[in-house]
């Protein structure tokens, strides 16, 4: 076996071997810590292992075409693994823009609400804040102070539409800021329109749940159709034909 064979192949066993989960550790018996929320950093095994997918990319690339051209080929794979990775999301930044957006639907709707009761944007938003704990209503919650505050609401609610899971709300917001529309009928049709799309998105879950599952069963009745009705007839032909 020669030395770039030899170097992928153990290069794809360490890959293979990080990519296991870690067998469960028993605790050891002492008093549990204070709950403490933090971003689960270990989760996030591809950015963990960042410095080991780099060398496995260029040793890859470098095992393959060899040479002059591997020399040159593996340092640029190398930094092109590294800058994909250091842009990729964070797995709990993921989970977390996730649920935000789930939680929108909600949040609008409570804070519609708090708006027809008559309170103010600001209260409105406070209230919502302390009502519904969770991503999005910690997210909206940075909006209050900087409101109450006094500074330029559109700036603010400009801000907070380029958030990737308020983004709705903070465009609605503003844009009724900057017209002059009503706010409680905008948040309204915001909030319809939200409580629309999450059915919409529920039921086309739904819908794709019996073709992810149509796809397992395929994979085990295809293989046993061909070789319990087409593998016996073909080789009683081929049989009969002295083949």
């Amino acid at each position: 076996m020669n030395g770039p064979v030899l170097l992928t192949a153990v290069a794809v066993a360490l890959a293979v071997a990080l990519a296991l989960p870690a067998a469960p550790r028993l605790p050891a018996p002492v008093a549990p810590p204070a709950v403490v929320d933090a971003p689960d950093t270990g989760a996030d095994w591809l950015r963990r292992w960042r410095l080991l997918w780099v060398v496995l990319a260029g040793a890859a690339v470098w095992a393959f075409l060899g040479g002059a051209a591997g020399a040159v080929a593996a340092p640029l794979a190398g930094a092109a693994t590294w800058v994909v990775i250091a842009r990729a999301e964070p797995a709990h930044a993921r989970r977390d823009r996730e649920a935000a957006v789930r939680e929108l639907p909600h949040v609008v709707g409570l804070l519609a609400d708090s708006l027809r009761s008559g309170r103010s944007p600001t209260e409105a938003l406070a209230v919502v804040a302390d009502a519904l704990p969770g991503p999005a209503s910690a997210r909206l919650a940075e909006v209050v102070p900087r409101l109450r505050l006094g500074l330029d609401p559109v700036q603010v609610w400009s801000e907070l539409a380029t958030d990737p899971a308020l983004g709705p709300l903070g465009r609605a917001m503003g844009r009724a800021q900057r017209t002059g529309a009503p706010v409680v009928a905008t948040v309204e049709r915001l909030a319809d329109d939200l409580a629309r799309g999450a059915r919409a998105d529920v039921e086309d879950r739904a819908r794709a749940v019996g073709v992810k599952a149509a796809v397992p069963l395929g994979l085990c009745l295809l293989p046993a159709f061909v070789l319990i009705g087409i593998v016996p007839v073909v080789a009683g032909l081929l049989t009969e034909l002295g083949l």
